[in-house]
């Protein structure tokens, strides 16, 4: 069975409460405010208190391992995705054991933008009814015809389909598109689609799938908040909806289900030097106040999470 983080978990409804819970084991993958070069790994029984299992476990031969995320797929290997911030190019590496990584290369993006909707932060008027974005508009890309960063990629898991959901700009703000693996040994991508209905200026978008709704959690760089968006579809449209009260100046979230069912969100509180979680009881409609998780705040900075049988 396909497990992932923070992107498409399939999982069964909580049962009743008197049933005994299934034993998991979360499987975090991180930077950290010492390093972004070298990645640590963490684990958890119960998603709220982590333990190192194994510090600096992996380093990229150059470049950094921002933004890591983390899957295990169906030929039992674990496989990291990472932002390299090198152009571009995002990083893979693959595990047998979540400890020892072997790095797989980079995946240039050389996407042309002159036409790709909604990329950047242009100056210019809005869109014309009938545009989606485009370059010199105010939601369309800066003057770069090129993509010039791919950041935050994402693994996301919809059947037997592998994607990864990464933030694409011109130079300007970011737009999130999705890449789907052409063959199982994910050395082959298809071209960049948008996520419609998400929008310029949106980075940090992770997904998660509830029954057969598309669950788009992303953050809204000009208000610098976390926002919602719902779709029946994995590329869209999205629309939004009411948010949790997850306060401003947060980033990377991350969500992932508990062993009794309770969907949590990771948050990055990167100007407070904290890392904070919300949970949703009834289905991603309303979240708890945040709370700071222990441990691991002021050390672990953008993360992904798994959760597989223990």
């Amino acid at each position: 069975m396909v497990m992932l983080a923070v992107v498409g978990l399939l999982v069964a409804a909580p049962g009743s409460s008197g049933a005994a819970q299934p034993a998991w084991r979360y499987t975090m993958v991180a930077f950290s405010n010492a390093s972004d070069r070298d990645m640590d790994v963490y684990e958890s029984g119960d998603g709220t208190e982590f333990q190192p299992l194994r510090l600096s476990a992996f380093r990229p031969p150059s470049g950094v391992v921002r933004d890591p995320s983390i899957f295990r797929h169906t030929d039992g290997f674990y496989y990291l995705t990472y932002t390299t911030v090198d152009g571009a190019n995002i990083g893979f590496a693959r595990s047998s054991d979540r400890s020892d990584w072997t790095f797989l290369g980079v995946w240039p993006v050389p996407f042309c933008c002159a036409f790709m909707p909604g990329t950047g932060d242009g100056k210019g008027p809005p869109s014309p009814p009938g545009f989606s974005g485009s370059a010199g508009f105010r939601d369309g890309p800066s003057l770069s015809p090129f993509t010039t960063k791919a950041w935050a990629p994402e693994w996301f898991v919809d059947g037997d389909r592998v994607h990864v959901i990464l933030s694409l700009s011109t130079g300007g703000g970011f737009v999130p598109y999705l890449m789907t693996a052409l063959e199982p040994s994910l050395r082959l991508w298809g071209p960049p689609v948008p996520l419609a209905g998400i929008g310029a200026d949106h980075i940090d978008t992770t997904v998660v799938k509830v029954g057969s709704t598309y669950h788009a959690f992303t953050k809204n760089e000009h208000k610098k908040v976390v926002e919602h968006a719902v779709a029946s579809s994995l590329t869209g449209p999205y629309s939004f909806v009411p948010p949790g009260d997850w306060g401003s100046m947060r980033e990377g979230p991350a969500v992932v289900q508990l062993p009794d069912g309770t969907w949590r969100m990771y948050l990055d509180a990167y100007t407070e030097g904290k890392y904070l979680y919300s949970d949703s009881t009834d289905g991603l409609k309303t979240w708890s106040p945040v709370q700071e998780l222990p441990g691991l705040s002021g050390t672990v900075r953008h993360f992904g999470v798994i959760r597989e049988p223990a």
